[in-house]
Parts: C-alpha cells; sequence; structure tokens
C-alpha cells in the first residue's frame, strides 16, 4: 500500500412550572430513549393541566373528532402510516423492512389487505382482533372506538418479534378502491380512520404503482384529510423498475403533475423512486438512481426514534393552537346570544354568517388564519348544537394556553440538541454512557438487489489488490472501526456533523488541518460522514498524528472507498475537484 494506503381544576402559569419531571434534567445526559420518555413526562403534565379542561369545556373532541388524548399516546413509539391503492405493494415494502413474514400477511396482485393492521414487537407470533386492540392498556388506540365494531372486525394487530418493530410501530391500510360501490360497503368511514391515524403518525408514506398514476376519489379523499401534515408525507413511485429510463421521466412527471393537482401545499411533494421490496431490479438501467432513492428513504425511517421527541411536541403545539381558536369561536358565539327570546333565529344567522363572525374573531385576537377550522365543516357542527348551552370564555385559561406556548414549550425545546449547541452543551445533552444504544431502526441493505455484490460474498477474506474496482486498502481499518462508530450513535448509519466534529477535535490537530481532513473525507459533499467517510477520516488523523505526513491534495484511489469513486469521477468530469 502507498504511504495513504378525570379533570383537574384550572392550574395558574406558576403551577404549569412545577411538578413532574424536571425540563431541567432533560439535557443532563442519557440515551434518546431517556430524553424521549422525560419530554413525554412533561408533555402530558402540560396536557393535563393546561389543555384537557379547555378541551372539555369547549368540546374540542365534538368539533374536531378527535378523542381526547390518554397518556399512552405521548408514550407510543413513533408510528408510520402506508397508504395507497391496491397493489401497489405496502405489505410487500412492510415485510422488505421487517426481513421476514408477518402474521395475517396478505400478498397479491387484486385487493388482498382488506384491513387496517398494526405490526408491533412482542415476544411471540400472533393475531390480535381489532375489539381487544382496542383496549388494551399499553397501546395507543382506544380512541379507534368511535368508529364502532365494523371497523373495528376489520382492525387487527399482527405482533412478531423484531428488531424493527422495538423502534417503531407500522400500520398498513387496506388498499384504496377505485369504484364507489366498494368504497360503500367498507361499513365505515375510510377517510376519517385515515385521519385519525395521520394525526398520530410520525411519518406518513403514500405509494403509487408506476403502472397506475389514476388518482380515485376515495385515494384524493384520504389525500385531503391528510391536510395539516403535509410535513410527515413521504411518496413513493413504486416498481419503477419494471419500466424504462424514458418511461419512467414520463411517469415521474405525469405523478408531480396529479400530486399536484390534488395536494394543496405549495411545495413539490418528495417522491421517492424505485422497488421497495426484496427481489432484484427488472431492469438495470436505472440502478444507482434506485440505489440512492432507497438510501434517502431508509435514512428517514432509521431517525424517526431520535426524532420523536420533538415530533410529540410540534404535535401537541398544533393541537393547543386548534384549542386556543375553537375557544375564543365558542366564547364569541355564546356572548352572541340573547339572554330570553329569539335564542333559535339569533343561531341560525351566525351560523349563515360564520365566515363573518371568524373574519371578527381573527382581527379582535390577533390569531392566525391557518388555525382556524373548515368553514363548511364547522357549520355543519354548529346544526346540531345549542349555543345557549355552550361555555363562556374565561380569559385566565387562555392565559395560561400562551404560557405554554410562549414559555413552556421552549424552554423543552432547548432542553433538546440542536445545531446552536457548542460541543460541550451537546455532549452533555447528549450523553456519553449509552451512545451505542440510541435508538434507530434497523433498515435492510441489500447490494444484490442492484445488481452488485455484497461485501466478501466472492472471498470471506476481502478483495485482492489487483481487483481495481473493489480492493479498498482501508477494509480491514474499516473493520476494526465499526463499532467504535456504532458507539457514537449514527443517525441511519451516519454522523452528524456536530458528533463527527467533536470526534476530530479530540484528535488536537488545527482548524485548518481538520477543514482538510473533511474535505478529503466528506466526500459526497452531504455534510454527514457514513461509516466509510469515516474511516478515511481516521486514516488520515492517524496519519498526521502519528506517522507525521503531510495531507495529500486529494485521496489515493486505493484510499477511496469503491462506492465512492463514481462520486469521484463526476466531480472531476465537470470540473469540482476538491
Amino acid at each position: 500500500m502507498a504511504d495513504w494506503a378525570s379533570e383537574p381544576p384550572t392550574p395558574s402559569t406558576r403551577e404549569l412550572s412545577s411538578g413532574g419531571t424536571s425540563i431541567s434534567k432533560l439535557g443532563t445526559g442519557g440515551d434518546v430513549g431517556d430524553r424521549t420518555a422525560a419530554v413525554a413526562a412533561q408533555l402530558k403534565k402540560i396536557y393535563r393541566k393546561a389543555v384537557l379542561p379547555l378541551e372539555k369545556r369547549y368540546r374540542y373532541d365534538y368539533f374536531y373528532e378527535s378523542p381526547l388524548l390518554t397518556d399512552v399516546e405521548f408514550d407510543a413509539k413513533p408510528q408510520v402510516l402506508l397508504v395507497g391503492q391496491y397493489s401497489v405493494g405496502k405489505t410487500s415494502f412492510i415485510r422488505y423492512l421487517l426481513g421476514r413474514d408477518f402474521p395475517g400477511q396478505r400478498i397479491g396482485p387484486e385487493p388482498t389487505t382488506d384491513r387496517f393492521t398494526v405490526l408491533i414487537n412482542g415476544p411471540e407470533e400472533r393475531t390480535i382482533p381489532g375489539n381487544a386492540l382496542s383496549v388494551h392498556p399499553d397501546l395507543p388506540f382506544r380512541g379507534l372506538e368511535r368508529f364502532g365494531v365494523s371497523f373495528l372486525s376489520r382492525f387487527e394487530g399482527s405482533q412478531l418479534p423484531s428488531s424493527v418493530l422495538r423502534s417503531i410501530t407500522l400500520v398498513d391500510t387496506p388498499g384504496i378502491l377505485s369504484g364507489e360501490k366498494q368504497r360503500v360497503n367498507r361499513g365505515y368511514d375510510f377517510t376519517k380512520v385515515v385521519s385519525w391515524f395521520a394525526e398520530r403518525a410520525d411519518l406518513i408514506i403514500l405509494l403509487f404503482d408506476a403502472h397506475k398514476l389514476d388518482i380515485s376519489d376515495e385515494l384524493r379523499g384520504a389525500i385531503d384529510v391528510l391536510k395539516g401534515h403535509e410535513d410527515k408525507i413521504r411518496c413513493i413511485l413504486n416498481k419503477a423498475d419494471q419500466i424504462d429510463r424514458q418511461q419512467l421521466m414520463r411517469v415521474y412527471g405525469a405523478l408531480l403533475w396529479s400530486l399536484g393537482k390534488t395536494m394543496t401545499s405549495p411545495e413539490v411533494a418528495r417522491v421517492y423512486v424505485g422497488s421497495f421490496w426484496e427481489e432484484s431490479l427488472h431492469n438495470m438501467d436505472n440502478s444507482e438512481l434506485f440505489e440512492a432513492e432507497e438510501k434517502d428513504l431508509m435514512r428517514d425511517l432509521a431517525i424517526l426514534p431520535r426524532q420523536s421527541a420533538v415530533r410529540k411536541i410540534n404535535e401537541l403545539v398544533k393541537r393547543i393552537r386548534k384549542v386556543k381558536v375553537l375557544a375564543y369561536i365558542i366564547g364569541h358565539l355564546k356572548a352572541q346570544m340573547p339572554s330570553l327570546m329569539g335564542k333559535e333565529k339569533k343561531q341560525n344567522k351566525l351560523i349563515s354568517d360564520l365566515p363573518n363572525v371568524f373574519r371578527t374573531i381573527l382581527k379582535k385576537y390577533n390569531l392566525s388564519p391557518g388555525d382556524f377550522p373548515d368553514i363548511s365543516l364547522f357549520q355543519e357542527k354548529l346544526k346540531e348544537v345549542k349555543f345557549s348551552e355552550f361555555s363562556a370564555l374565561k380569559q385566565k385559561e387562555l392565559e395560561n394556553l400562551d404560557y405554554v406556548l410562549n414559555a413552556e414549550i421552549p424552554k423543552l425545546m432547548e432542553a433538546l440538541p440542536s445545531e446552536k449547541d457548542s460541543p460541550e452543551t451537546l455532549k452533555a445533552k447528549m450523553g456519553t454512557g449509552n451512545q451505542g444504544q440510541q435508538p434507530t431502526v434497523p433498515v435492510p441493505t441489500k447490494a444484490s438487489k442492484f445488481g452488485k455484490k455484497d461485501e466478501y460474498t466472492a472471498n470471506p477474506f476481502g478483495f485482492a489488490e489487483d481487483d481495481e474496482d473493489h480492493y479498498w486498502a482501508l477494509q480491514d481499518s474499516a473493520d476494526r472501526l465499526l463499532s467504535s462508530f456504532e458507539a457514537l450513535g449514527p443517525e441511519g448509519g451516519f454522523l452528524s456533523p456536530q458528533i463527527a466534529r467533536d470526534v476530530l477535535v479530540k484528535t488536537g490537530l488545527s482548524k485548518d488541518q481538520l477543514r482538510a481532513i473533511w474535505n478529503l473525507s466528506d466526500i459526497d459533499r452531504d455534510g454527514y460522514l457514513d461509516h466509510h467517510e469515516y474511516v478515511v477520516a481516521m486514516f488520515l488523523c492517524d496519519a498526521v498524528t502519528q506517522k507525521g505526513r503531510p495531507l495529500p491534495a486529494e485521496l489515493p484511489a486505493s484510499c477511496i472507498p469503491p462506492d465512492k469513486r463514481d462520486v469521484i469521477k463526476t466531480r472531476k468530469a465537470g470540473g469540482g475537484g476538491f
């Protein structure tokens, strides 16, 4: 090798800050699971004291068709919801993630999955009927009882021991149908059930088949109820390996056009393209693209547990803002009602003039238009109630909500790791004792699927030096450094810039030297270090500190990881250099 080879009383703001898990303790080390549990404990306390009394007082569960939250919902694992028309590969995708079959699995070209299936971790393989699942004390599905026996008979749990399900819960949905007759015959409101799951999901995956891009009425309705959850949605164009490159360009463009007409968000939806199951690609023309797309998606999935605390905070903040607006609406409508005569007439007038009522409330209390409920749906709800029975507005309760939004929640956010942290504060927040146990989802990696050989399949001792396409001079170092890399808690296989910086600073090298080492080792220029890039960085640091060698202008070919060599070639061909 070469040289480089129950309803509580309304609390005061002071009461909100006391009791329960201390916010200040969130940033004193421990693993991600501990921090998430501490955040969940704080959120439960905030919800019970400041939010739940208002939800009961102003009937949030009725107007938003969202049940009151229970403690188990705050403690639940991250959920991934899969939605799509029949035979787009939802169940096959789950099987690929798990690396095995699961109880109750049904796969076929016809509409095989006829029920909502929740996949959970457990010591033995079994299916759990929906009625039993909805009353399980440790699972967050009690709210599904509102959809009745007709739905619960088409709802089941699939329990199995799985390293993936230790960190997340997967929700498989029935294939969406195109016919009105089939939709009506479900016996329950499919879109409302999807809405219930979407509100609680951490990630929503919309799957489309490259051979059938039509968006049926039921699918359009399902996408409509996802409004407000755009940040959770990821789209998959599945079975893309069964069409050639030219067809793929047309199909991809057609899908984006259809999504643009269906989804109201001004941003373009992120669409992952590929073949998301265990079988090898039918067509290798786009194998590198499909491999890169799959890595990106799997990375999104892998880091879900580490983002769980922020997601829980985000969902509660959204709920608090809606509760606040609802309180002002109900309070205003109550105040407008006469005390004796003409109550029904006044109520009908207020309902018909609801847009102006909303505008008045918005201006009076300086609220955001985006926090108001849908006018037409809200009008329908108002027709079924009596305004004279509404509760009057209590300003003190609204002040408590504002305190939560302006003080309590920011304190929670400050206690979580952020890019503004110095290495010292980041280390204090992240902790050092259990970093190797930080939760990530073990996602599948299968090079043979993309027409490549998995490492050591040809020879258990690796590749010879004369095999220029596969030989890597640092392979032994990579094997040796794997445990130290994993101990740093990579997110989806990548070290964040903050953690990588902390490791490199410990070498004692100057800032200029570390900058050069980073430029050489972050080969794909994504700001993160994967395992192979970490090995390169450690090799360069060792060469300078232990052997006194100067840093090279560029990496020798034998030191470049084989899976990164195409990146270097593309950069050089484009004149990018280092």
